[in-house]
């Protein structure tokens, strides 16, 4: 999915608006937009980003088993 962004947009944010989440997304846009990180933390307004398709991905949460200090 491509977007443009917005006057003071970062890529969290684009991510957090169009996709729900940041966890994980924010690396793959990095990977899918080569250079994107030379605009800096604030994009331009209007620069087109190519997000993730998460919908094919699957989400993958870790279970760890629970630690408690005292029982």
């Amino acid at each position: 999915m491509r977007v443009r962004s917005l006057q003071g947009d970062t890529i969290d944010a684009l991510c957090h608006r169009h996709l729900g989440r940041t966890v994980g997304v924010v690396e793959q846009v990095l990977e899918l937009n080569y250079g994107i990180s030379l605009h800096g933390p604030v994009l331009p307004t209007g620069t087109v980003v190519e997000l993730p398709d998460l919908t094919t991905q699957t989400n993958r949460a870790e279970m760890r088993p629970l630690f408690q200090l005292w029982n």
